[in-house]
């Protein structure tokens, strides 16, 4: 069986490449497929000799740092993919891969992260941070992304199965796209024990420092609670601005490297998390070294953090009711079950993720 893997962009190594990573673990002999590939030489060793195609995106000008500018070009450019040899093409999407052209013989099984996010509910959101909100080049914006809407649901069709990362995610499917889908949560790197560390009195969150992640929302509420301590773990272009954000009290790091990274989430009271996310790897993480989470409860991250069990929710994303869900957990009684906490992650280790896969694209090929 000749497979294809469909993956969106390879710029970075993030979740959805852990994903990827899981895909081409499941098919050692599987083509890759992807508009650019301007991965770093120390990021690749998870593609192996996997032979990588990438679209004429790659060689047009300055894509390499703004290769996002081609959106309106990137429908075309995935369906330009010759895919006619392949039995079974499996797209990662997030963007546009799931667009690809396949014939009525061929299977497309989808593992969806989202339905093209700033295209769809998120639209507002993605014109006012880019300042696009007013004047001729919102009225652009609006018209090309009006476009890219039209065109994903349309290629929607192309998808034989679809599979979702969360439930929240699943609900997306259903109302942009009037498909069904089975949830799959993506995998997240699992430590073999929990190390033997001593818990801090500080708490923690982990991000790229985007808007959408909120972490200014978590310093703020941390300034006005000078007597608790906050580490920020994390870059992207507002770290100079988080770092002016924030008081004495919080510790905003930056990038650190992973022994670093898991230091902190095994010796913190709580990880803290604001953002709505498709799904939210960071708070499995955490999860993972026993660590309660403390987090907006909306998106993804009701799949993956048990109530009362593994974390807690606060209701708004605001400062204020994140500094009240910080005190609520703090005059709770209840103890926390670091080893139950751990053993809860367990549920997103990669060897399940690929078991559960496998198993959906072998019915998928059964019922073709």
């Amino acid at each position: 069986m000749r497979v294809a893997i469909i993956h969106d962009w390879l710029t970075v190594n993030a979740g959805a490449e852990k994903v990827l990573k899981q895909m081409l673990l499941l098919y050692p002999q599987a083509e890759i497929f992807t508009l650019v590939d301007f991965l770093p030489e120390e990021d690749r060793s998870f593609l192996g000799s996997h032979k990588v195609h990438t679209s004429f995106i790659q060689k047009l000008p300055r894509a390499h740092k703004s290769y996002r500018n081609y959106l309106p070009l990137m429908p075309l450019a995935i369906e330009q993919f010759d895919l006619s040899g392949f039995d079974l093409v499996l797209s990662s999407s997030y963007a546009v891969a799931k667009g690809v052209l396949t014939g009525p013989d061929q299977v497309h099984v989808c593992y969806c992260h989202s339905p093209i996010r700033y295209a769809w509910d998120l639209q507002p959101q993605y014109l006012r941070e880019s300042g696009l909100d007013r004047g001729l080049k919102s009225a652009i914006a609006r018209i090309i992304l009006s476009y890219i809407r039209m065109w994903d649901v349309r290629t929607a069709n192309g998808v034989d199965h679809f599979i979702a990362n969360s439930t929240f995610i699943a609900r997306r499917i259903r109302k942009v796209y009037g498909r069904e889908s089975v949830v799959i949560p993506p995998p997240v790197d699992i430590p073999e024990a929990l190390p033997a560390v001593a818990r801090k009195d500080y708490y923690v969150t982990a991000s790229r420092l985007v808007p959408y992640k909120r972490i200014d929302l978590i310093i703020e509420a941390f300034n006005r609670m000078p007597d608790r301590k906050l580490i920020v773990i994390g870059s992207g272009p507002m770290l100079e601005q988080m770092r002016q954000l924030a008081k004495p009290n919080v510790s905003v790091l930056g990038y650190q490297p992973q022994e670093v990274l898991e230091k902190h989430l095994a010796e913190a009271r709580a990880f803290v998390f604001a953002a709505e996310e498709d799904f939210g790897i960071a708070p499995v993480e955490a999860q993972a070294f026993g660590t309660p989470v403390i987090a907006f409860g909306k998106g993804g991250i009701l799949d993956s953090v048990i109530e009362g069990e593994t974390g807690t929710f606060f209701a708004e994303q605001t400062a204020k009711s994140i500094r009240a869900a910080v005190v609520e957990f703090e005059q709770t009684s209840m103890e926390w079950d670091h080893e139950k906490i751990s053993r809860h992650a367990l549920e997103f280790h990669p060897e399940t993720f690929r078991r559960k896969l496998a198993e959906k694209i072998k019915s998928a090929l059964q019922h073709k």
